[in-house]
């Protein structure tokens, strides 16, 4: 199962935000990696390098390749809705988005190894695919036997962030994924009409 296992505060710089979440060494450093990284007058970028960012900020928050990410792309497109916002909507409907979203992880990778190892629960059911889309009615929750893992009750205690459309329960450690969230409803700093200039080239 492919990811992205490199530097991440590296990438972060990159980017100038802390896309993988709290990071202190990107809190120390942040302007971009390299030997000019901290040089206030490098050059404008083109078009296509504003693209190109955006398209690998989108993969790198939501720990996704180009040939899965391309795929929902073209998912997307096929869709009725803004082909923007629904590529976005579909990264966001992943399962180990969700069970981070949720607060059962403190990170997306976190959750996406949580999923793997068969810690998480839909519907009732083991599931141990991170790329499954989640849909709106799925009970999403923390498998009996898993309950008690450190990592996971130490998430859930540090954890605050609510969605409108998602609920979750502490005591039973399960939640709902209530609806797809609308374009407005997700936090991201993500300009997915970049991404969508991208692939339409």
């Amino acid at each position: 199962m492919a990811r992205y296992t490199g530097p991440k505060t590296k990438i972060a710089r990159k980017f100038g935000e802390a896309i993988f979440g709290d990071d202190k060494s990107f809190e120390k450093r942040n302007y971009p990696p390299g030997q000019h990284g901290n040089n206030r007058r490098r050059g404008k970028k083109s078009e296509y390098a504003i693209q190109l960012m955006e398209k690998q900020k989108a993969k790198y928050t939501y720990g996704v390749l180009e040939r899965q990410f391309r795929n929902m792309f073209e998912k997307a497109t096929r869709s009725t809705g803004i082909t923007g916002e629904v590529l976005l909507q579909l990264c966001e409907s992943r399962l180990d988005n969700v069970v981070y979203r949720m607060g059962v992880s403190p990170s997306r990778s976190g959750a996406r190894q949580l999923v793997s190892h068969r810690h998480i629960t839909v519907n009732g059911d083991v599931l141990n695919i991170p790329s499954y889309q989640v849909k709106p009615g799925d009970v999403i929750a923390v498998r009996e036997k898993s309950k008690s893992l450190e990592a996971i009750t130490n998430s859930l205690a540090n954890s605050s962030a609510t969605y409108e459309w998602m609920t979750w329960n502490n005591e039973t450690k399960q939640g709902t994924f209530v609806s797809v969230p609308a374009r407005v409803q997700i936090p991201e700093n993500i300009n997915e009409q970049f991404i969508v200039e991208l692939y339409s080239k």
